[in-house]
Parts: structure tokens; sequence; C-alpha cells
């Protein structure tokens, strides 16, 4: 299993749907890059440049969603991730 250091959070994108909510068919064009991911694994955290700790908030099994285009794709097992700063997350999802 890849485990993340320092900050960093290992995510797997959760696809979009085909239909919206009102029932209308997306093309394979009209679709966006997904932004609402499922955390797999978290680091334990770092210190900044100044020696404060930065504490991980985000945890195993959140749902968050995250910046566009962030983050170092990586394949592992045959499965596509995403490895993120805690930083790129923008929200939770409950």
């Amino acid at each position: 299993m890849i485990k993340p250091v320092a900050d960093r959070i290992l995510i797997k994108m959760v696809e979009n749907e085909e239909t919206t909510k009102s029932g209308i068919i997306l093309s394979g064009g009209a679709k966006e890059k997904p932004q609402i991911a499922k955390v797999i694994e978290v680091g334990p955290g770092a210190h900044n440049p100044e020696g404060k700790e930065i504490k991980m908030f985000i945890k195993k099994g959140d749902k968050v969603i995250v910046s566009k285009y962030s983050g170092t794709e990586v394949k592992y097992e045959g499965e596509d991730y995403l490895i993120v700063r805690q930083d790129d997350v923008l929200a939770t999802i409950e």
C-alpha cells in the first residue's frame, strides 16, 4: 500500500455520473474532470519552515473536493490514484 509522507494525502477520484440530476446525458467531451475524491491514506503531518507543526485534519475515508489539476497521478496495482497536499483540499463532504 502507498503511505503518503508529510502533509500529503492519497486520494481516489470518484467518477462523475453519465447523466445529470434532470436526466440529461452528458457526452464524453462535455464532462469536466471530477473534483470529488475519497481519501485512501493520510500522511503523518509536517512542519512549516518556521518549525510550526502542520496537523492533518483530513482523515482516511473522508470524501473531499480538491483543486482542479492538483497533485501527482500515480498508478499502483492497476488502480489510478492522486497524491495531493492537504492545502489542495478545498472542502470535505459530509
